[in-house]
């Protein structure tokens, strides 16, 4: 469900000190553990530093991601791909035709 409309959305206030009459080119990433804050228009131009569990991650807030969450862009899960011995036939299959077409453009 989303939030209510009448609650309004959730913003860290922490978040909002830190940018409080700062320039977003002079500033450092600020970094964060509030990956459930919202991205407001004052935002715009910053850089967070977003912890994912691990590690922080940079997301420079543009005006497409107000709106959304912090967390949204800072991914907690890598994925692994699945494999096997298809797999890797295509991965070589694939790795083959580029070297081909390098050599052929290194030629021509």
């Amino acid at each position: 469900m989303t939030r209510s409309m009448k609650k309004g959305p959730y913003v860290d206030e922490r978040l909002l000190k830190k940018i409080e009459g700062k320039d977003p080119i002079n500033t450092s990433a600020i970094k964060t553990w509030a990956r459930a804050s919202m991205i407001a228009p004052e935002m715009v131009g910053f850089t967070f530093a977003v912890h994912n569990g691990r590690k922080h991650i940079d997301v420079l807030v543009s005006e497409d991601m107000i709106g959304h969450r912090l967390g949204e862009f800072a991914p907690t899960r890598t994925f692994h791909r699945h494999g096997g011995k298809m797999q890797k036939e295509l991965d070589q299959k694939k790795r083959d035709s580029e070297i081909a077409a390098a050599k052929a453009a290194r030629n021509a």
